[in-house]
């Protein structure tokens, strides 16, 4: 009888043999086929991944598939290889990583039968492509003029100079060519801005998103156009990286430096490190865009010592003539009395603004009203009772939140501890700030955008319309108003609260920090509106800061690279994280010492473990949680010392309720 290897969604490092009835009769192109099959008291959805001569058990004890699905061609080969390559590097269950990236409707026992046209909003009419800025040409020559097959390109262009206008150069080129392209973007709130932009210079072509706020059958839908070749362009998020598409021919990844790109939970995969083994696996070209790259791609494109992995493509102007880069200054908060928060000199230059009817944006990377309640009375502080957190106050819907658990609750009206009614908020939010401006200015129109004014894409969208037909005066927003977004009379930019990052225990804090304050700074100011940067600080002589006014990112970074090989981080050592979480501390740190103490570890010279330790945020949701870190100079070593020990991690004796993953190339320490 025939067999069938079956991937299943399920947390085990292995494949399940099934036998195919003779009805459903399968052959070699029928590898890729979802199949209905037993599993436990249920029925699960799986793929059919090989269809193998014989099976480790015997033949009576397989069960039968119990339906072959159709609907959908066979996923082709080369995504089963990107699968496979996601499994293998980040220690994941093939099938988990092979179920997950289907379409919602896609892993059911019944999915909903979905139209085989694909709607699209009516295109914009189509615009005439800008001229092009010599350093635009040259990189789009460059390109042209390298021989066909993978090759890696890191476009590194201020905010504003044109490298938009390049991926649609190279996405011209491509759909001429007949290929398919991929263009993926960190945040759902960058799709629609990119999306319009796109459709307006191609009307004729087919163009799908995807992302997490599609809705089932739209996501399902665009999937499906992407697998059968009618969409041509595809524009995603995170997750679109896995999507199939049989003639890709380009991947572009927009802000490549945003650490949205890294899945935070269940399979931790960087979708911009899997995007260059997609590239490379198909022999296809890659462009990676920043106007602050991360360490790891700058290295990769810049460290003479090797040949370098990525050509460095850079476009240092603005691609409007007479748009110049904004006046960044640094006023030194040690010397300078604030109000409420404020210098005067921020005050005076909003003032200014508001007199000549342009937009300035105050940004505060910290929304609510404040940072936490206390009492002066008895010392009491709103601590959440789930985490090791405080509860952020959240003033206007008068409510305490835990920005970690989700955890609420109502404003006291006096202390829970001692009865004081004067208990007071102490640091400053998006919330509180706007309140501030308000009082000060009470003429002008305040806009606060942040996580709680802009909780979906329809309410960032509405927010952005307002920006743009000039209805705010006077923005206060976080980093969601830093990444992509052009707002023509916007000629102010005001940075409150940025010291902390600099001396934070999270050694990656500086390469945030300068990101951040770089992307914010390119808000301000285009063609005939000239911008300004103030940035308060008390630490006005910091090198990164230094950087930042000269806009000379590529000095911040060797400076940054420098100080990572002298310390030995990333990129010039490979890391992986084994977390656990239980009731008690001490049994997630007993799991780690157990881990740690694997006896074939020893085999491993180029690998070393530290010891456990609590995790910075050491309690979160009632789980105290640990951290054992893993480290080699050696991708390979590391990889293969991984490998070994997962299957080891997974025979532990876990205690009741301690949980455990395993993370490859962790961002958060």
């Amino acid at each position: 009888m025939q067999i069938a290897r079956v991937a299943l969604d399920v947390p085990l490092h292995r494949l399940f043999d099934y036998l195919v009835p003779e009805r459903e009769e399968l052959s070699a192109a029928d590898v890729g086929l979802r199949v209905c099959v037993p599993f436990g008291r249920r029925s699960r959805i799986g793929i059919v991944v090989e269809l193998p001569h014989t099976s480790e058990l015997a033949i009576e004890r397989l069960k039968p598939i119990e339906a072959v699905l159709r609907d959908l061609p066979a996923l082709p080969a080369d995504w089963f290889r990107l699968c496979e390559f996601c499994a293998t590097y980040y220690q994941a269950p093939l099938g988990e990583v092979m179920l997950s990236t289907l379409p919602a409707s896609l892993r059911r026992i019944a999915p909903p039968k979905a139209r085989t046209n694909h709607r699209r909003t009516k295109p914009p009419p189509p615009c005439d492509p800008p001229e092009l800025t010599a350093e635009q040409q040259g990189a789009l020559n460059l390109i042209a003029a390298a021989e066909r097959g993978f090759k890696a390109y890191l476009l590194h262009g201020v905010t504003g100079s044109g490298k938009t206008e390049v991926y649609l150069r190279l996405i011209e080129r491509a759909l001429a060519d007949h290929r398919q392209v991929l263009l993926l973007v960190p945040e759902i709130n960058l799709t629609p801005q990119l999306e319009t932009r796109v459709a307006a210079r191609f009307p004729s072509v087919d163009l799908v998103s995807l992302h997490s706020e599609l809705s089932e059958a739209a996501r399902t839908r665009n999937w499906r156009a992407a697998l059968d070749g009618r969409a041509r362009i595809v524009l995603g998020t995170r997750l679109a990286i896995f999507t199939p598409l049989p003639d890709l021919g380009l991947i572009i990844v927009d802000e490549e430096h945003d650490v949205s790109f890294k899945q935070q939970d269940g399979i931790r995969y960087s979708a911009r490190d899997i995007a260059v083994f997609r590239a490379r696996d198909r022999g296809i070209p890659i462009v990676l865009g920043s106007a602050t790259p991360s360490l790891e791609s700058w290295a990769n494109a810049t460290d003479h010592r090797t040949p370098a992995r990525y050509t460095l493509l850079s476009l240092h102007q603005r691609a409007i003539d007479s748009a110049r880069l904004p006046v960044v200054q640094r006023i030194d908060t040690r010397t300078e009395k604030l109000q409420d928060g404020l210098s005067g000199a921020l005050l005076l230059a909003i003032e200014k603004r508001l007199a000549r009817g342009e937009q300035s944006l105050i940004f505060l990377n910290r929304r609510g009203y404040a940072p936490v309640l206390a009492c002066t009375n008895c010392g009491w502080i709103s601590h959440c009772t789930r985490c090791a957190a405080n509860l952020v106050l959240h003033l206007l819907d008068r409510r305490l939140r835990c920005h970690h658990c989700g955890s609420e609750s109502p404003v006291p009206k006096a202390c829970p501890t001692c009865g004081n009614q004067d208990i007071q908020a102490f640091g400053r939010g998006t919330q509180r700030l706007e309140s501030t401006l308000a009082e000060r200015y009470p003429e002008a129109r305040i806009l606060r955008v942040d996580r709680d004014s802009a909780r979906n894409r329809k309410q960032w969208q509405a927010l952005a319309e307002r920006i743009h037909s000039g209805e705010a005066d006077i923005l206060v927003g976080t980093q969601m108003l830093a990444k992509g977004h052009d707002f023509p009379k916007l000629t102010l930019v005001g940075a409150l609260g940025a010291d902390a990052a600099l001396f934070a225990s999270d050694w990656r804090s500086p390469e945030r920090l300068f990101a951040q304050l770089m992307q914010v700074a390119g808000r301000a100011g285009r063609a005939e509106w000239p911008g300004e940067v103030l940035i308060q600080t008390q630490f006005p002589d910091h090198p990164l800061y230094a950087a930042l006014v000269r806009h000379d990112y590529p000095a911040f970074a060797d400076v940054q690279l420098r100080e990572r090989e002298q310390a030995a981080f990333p990129p010039y050592t490979f890391q992986a994280m084994l977390r656990a979480e239980a009731p008690l501390m001490a049994d997630a740190l007993a799991f780690l010492e157990t881990a740690k103490a694997w006896p074939q570890a020893e085999n491993f010279d180029e690998v070393m473990r530290y010891d456990p330790v609590p995790m910075r945020l050491a309690r979160r949701a009632n789980f105290e949680r640990a951290q054992l870190l893993i480290e080699s100079p050696s991708r390979r070593a590391l990889q293969t010392y991984l490998g070994a020990w997962g299957a080891a991690l997974a025979g532990i004796k876990l205690p009741a309720h301690l949980r455990w993953h395993l993370e490859v190339d962790p961002l958060e320490f």
